[in-house]
């Protein structure tokens, strides 16, 4: 079988990592990819949200199955794209339709659907530049700290959590009127804030049936103890030693069940992955947001922990026959640190040299935002490289991580050193 796998990240690299182990596929193709797909995959020059090109790409190399890894080209509708087309309808999306993508797409449809459907989650209103004055009421009604969302994509920075009720009516303000995450903040819902303890849940759906795939944490703040601004995800920790049995029990009958019975109740065709982000408060859990694909850093500890063969789970979803599947998960930890460019999330610098990369021994080492050039791997974004390890426990494995990450180099280059230390 020969399959497109879409985006550039460390996702993709951890997915095509899994995917050209499978005996089903034959030839893999990365749009647009980096340096470490580029040595397991032929990297191909076409951005993922550019459906024409990819169209014409698919036909010329009789392409099978499309697996979309980032959130663009399925809220944009790719799904659709594909189903709608005569001489693409026949090809397999690994991804929801666009409808099914609103999850991710509009923090407003998400929370419409959990409330519909029953679902715990935060209670919020959603608001617009006419409505601004309600919102600056709302926001008085609640106690700190205020938690503001763009109800758009804005690239895992749409999200403000402040203290102040001055500054929050400010930042509404922005957001809303002078268009602080552009599009994405045209819409702006306001939340309830939830103290505990996050987790994320990851599933895989063929629209009817479901896998639910290993826990995992990230660890957002590009600061050590959880401080300073929000990023795409600094490292994570797979299985999460706080989920037992009963926390995952309630986490499958209360959110991952309704949800894939909600999809069905409202006609949304949905075939790939769901990552619901939980929040635990006192033992419960309740639903902060969905994605629409893996998250990132999460796939690089999650993808490698399952046996199973990812192209036939891929098959089994467009087949809908992903109840006939068992899913195989490898019993140990795994850990990943992520290591970014000096000056992220903000202003930095790219086109510096890596060098170390194959030093690393008993550890992956997944390229995230990369490329080849002269002979060299350069850097060529944020976040760089994420360097994934087992263990008996994730002590072990975060150990192995930090141990590995001291062969690797480049100017100015930075990775959090406390990733897991809030579990010990």
């Amino acid at each position: 079988m020969k399959i497109l796998l879409l985006g550039s990240g460390g996702r993709e690299h951890a997915l095509a990592s899994k995917m050209v182990q499978s005996s089903k596929c034959s030839t893999l193709f990365v749009a647009p990819g980096n340096a470490g797909t580029a040595t397991i995959a032929h990297n191909i020059a076409v951005c993922p949200t550019n459906f024409e090109a990819i169209k014409k790409l698919v036909l010329q190399d009789k392409i099978d199955m499309v697996v979309v890894g980032p959130e663009d080209p399925l809220v944009l509708g790719i799904y659709d794209f594909f189903k709608m087309d005569s001489a693409l309808h026949h090809i397999a999306v690994i991804g929801p339709s666009k409808v099914g993508a609103q999850l991710e797409g509009s923090k407003e449809f998400a929370k419409e659907f959990l409330v519909n459907h029953k679902i715990p989650t935060a209670a919020y209103e959603s608001f617009t530049a006419a409505t601004i004055e309600k919102g600056c009421h709302f926001l008085e009604t609640l106690q700190s700290p205020y938690v503001l969302k763009a109800d758009g994509l804005a690239g895992g920075k749409g999200v403000l959590i402040l203290h102040d009720l001055v500054e929050a009516k400010c930042e509404l303000r922005n957001m809303l009127v002078h268009a602080k995450f552009g599009k994405a903040s045209s819409k702006v819902v306001i939340e309830e804030f939830l103290d505990g303890i996050e987790l994320s849940c990851f599933v895989l759906t063929d629209g009817k049936n479901y896998k639910m795939l290993p826990t995992a944490k990230d660890y957002k703040r590009i600061g050590e103890g959880d401080s300073g601004l929000n990023t795409g995800g600094m490292g994570a920790i797979s299985p999460v030693p706080f989920a037992n049995a009963v926390l995952l029990e309630k986490i499958e009958t209360r959110i991952v069940k309704p949800t894939i019975d909600g999809l069905q109740k409202e006609g949304i065709e949905y075939k790939g992955f769901i990552f619901i982000g939980l929040i635990i408060v006192k033992g419960e859990p309740i639903v902060i947001e969905y994605n629409v694909r893996m998250g990132d850093p999460e796939t690089e500890v999650v993808i490698p922990r399952i046996k199973s063969d990812l192209v036939e789970l891929f098959q089994a979803v467009a087949d809908e026959k992903l109840n006939e599947i068992v899913l195989e998960i490898d019993n140990r930890s795994a850990a990943t640190i992520m290591i970014v460019s000096g000056g992220y999330p903000e202003e930095y610098e790219k086109g510096f040299e890596i060098s170390g990369i194959q030093n690393i021994k008993d550890s992956l080492v997944f390229h995230a935002a990369t490329k080849f050039e002269n002979g060299k791997v350069l850097t060529n974004g944020g976040r760089v490289l994420s360097v994934t390890s087992f263990g008996t426990d994730f002590q072990e494995a975060i150990k192995k991580s930090y141990l590995n990450i001291e062969k690797l180099h480049f100017d100015k280059m930075y990775f959090r050193k406390d990733i897991g230390n809030d579990l010990k």
